[in-house]
């Protein structure tokens, strides 16, 4: 997957935007919390890369370091050692509701009359903008334009004798995608919304303890046994040695998003009982079987479509190599391109293997296709290199409508699928054949008839929308 070049450029990436990913953590000794914390965070920066946090708690008082940038340019050895405690959540942050600044950045902590209170929020609460009048109506100030500052400070004027009692009191209100992570004075607590549309699972720690994060290679990386996917509806808290499990609201229809396992997700995560690096190798054998292309060689966009491609080249009986060689640090730099360099962004990100595809019939898999602003200049840099024709495969349906659940894929405008036909995106991008997916290979690749979120590509939302406003809604006084 492509990233974006430093902070401030303009998104050049065909691909959804990555969301948020969040980590929970707490152990009976507090030894190296913040460290299990930024470990976690790590291992989930591909979900987010514009600010990342870690707030503490050591039964009393909680301690808060956040800023722009990655997880490795907010967190030093000196900025983590004051974060002592017990209890600790963390999060890095692609921006969905609300613009990428500094206020924005998670988690929010608050100080409550029950004691501090710490959010970190992956996904998107669609009807933040009435929630956030009627707070304003209330009383209270805002100091963000970020619908998680709606919900923290919604908790924080919530009824209940317990923290349990005053989120499943509030959750009601909340529609649409929430994931959470919330710190207490004394203990760590995972929510998840009833439709289940963000990931979400919790695990036991080697030394005792236990932790929450968006994906299990987080919980992995830090060696827990025991993992469980929080399930759709339910609060989940961690208080030392102690798990307690709490259904909370009843489940709605299921509606995982379906680009979890397409695009977003780290192949080696586990989802829904599934493996995201063979559903992906699922996704590029349908394609295979649906779209055939008369090729020679075929070979994926790194990272997210590699093992699509290799599922297409096993189906198809086409060889695969490698076509790509992906810049993996050139998304880590916050010094500003040129509108030279800048121009030439896809050249920055990848540089073609000219003698696995000089004078060959190349079919190159790719994940999605959003703005249409990556597929052309890569189609272009495959034919610089000497192929003789490019067929472009794409591991899921057309994106043809926006998505209001935590992913940035633009407006109807933006979307380059919803604007042309095929024959007239072939044009624009190229290549000298495009197809796509079928929702129904989709979800046969995801074993699947139900439950998942298809609404980017068929219009049909799981929640009510209405007008809903963009990512930048709340900008107008705190712009």
């Amino acid at each position: 997957m492509a990233e974006p070049i430093g902070d401030s450029t303009p998104c050049t990436d065909d691909r959804p935007r990555e969301e948020c990913g969040i980590v929970g953590v707490s152990t009976p000794d507090g030894d190296g919390i913040a460290q299990m914390a930024f470990f976690g965070l790590f291992a989930l920066q591909h979900r987010g890369q514009e600010g990342a946090g870690i707030a503490v708690s050591d039964g009393i008082r909680a301690r808060l370091h956040k800023d722009v940038g990655l997880v490795s340019q907010v967190f030093t050895p000196e900025r983590l050692a004051p974060l002592t405690g017990y209890h600790a959540i963390g999060h890095t942050r692609y921006s969905t509701t609300g613009a990428s600044t500094s206020r924005n950045t998670q988690p929010f902590l608050v100080e409550t009359m029950h004691g501090p209170l710490a959010i970190g929020h992956n996904g998107n609460v669609i009807n933040a903008p009435e929630l956030r009048q009627e707070l304003l109506a209330r009383g209270f100030g805002l100091t963000a334009s970020s619908d998680t500052e709606v919900l923290t400070l919604m908790l924080a004027a919530a009824g209940g004798s317990t923290w349990e009692d005053r989120i499943a009191r509030t959750m009601p209100a909340w529609q649409g995608a929430y994931s959470l992570v919330i710190l207490a004075a004394d203990r760590v607590i995972g929510v998840r919304d009833p439709w289940g549309f963000r990931p979400l699972s919790v695990g036991r720690l080697p030394r005792g303890g236990w932790m929450l994060a968006s994906e299990t290679c987080a919980l992995r990386t830090l060696g827990c046994s025991d993992i469980a996917e929080v399930a759709p509806g339910e609060i989940v808290t961690l208080q030392g040695s102690e798990l307690h499990r709490r259904a909370a609201m009843l489940p709605a229809t299921t509606a995982r998003c379906t680009f979890e396992f397409i695009y977003f997700s780290r192949p080696d995560s586990v989802w829904a009982d599934m493996s995201v690096h063979e559903v992906r190798q699922r996704l590029g054998e349908e394609l295979a079987r649906e779209a055939p292309a008369p090729g020679d060689v075929v070979i994926g966009v790194p990272d997210s479509s590699i093992p699509a491609a290799i599922g297409y080249a096993r189906a198809s009986g086409l060889p695969y190599n490698d076509g790509f060689i992906k810049n993996r640090y050139i998304g880590r730099t916050f010094i500003e391109p040129s509108q030279h360099l800048r121009d030439n962004g896809v050249a920055l990100k990848f540089n073609a293997l000219s003698e696995n595809l000089h004078g060959r019939r190349v079919v190159v898999i790719d994940d999605s296709l959003v703005r249409g602003t990556t597929a052309g200049p890569l189609v272009a840099l495959v034919r610089a290199a000497g192929a003789v024709e490019v067929h472009l495969r794409i591991t899921c349906p057309p994106i043809v409508h926006p998505c209001h659940m935590g992913v940035d894929m633009g407006t109807y405008d933006e979307l380059v699928a919803a604007r042309l036909d095929l024959a007239e995106l072939t044009a624009h991008i190229g290549a000298d054949s495009v197809a796509f997916l079928s929702l129904e290979a989709t979800m046969r690749a995801l074993q699947a008839v139900g439950g998942y979120c298809n609404a980017c590509f068929t219009g049909d939302y799981p929640v009510e929308i209405g007008d809903r406003a963009g990512k930048h809604s709340f900008e107008g006084v705190l712009g």
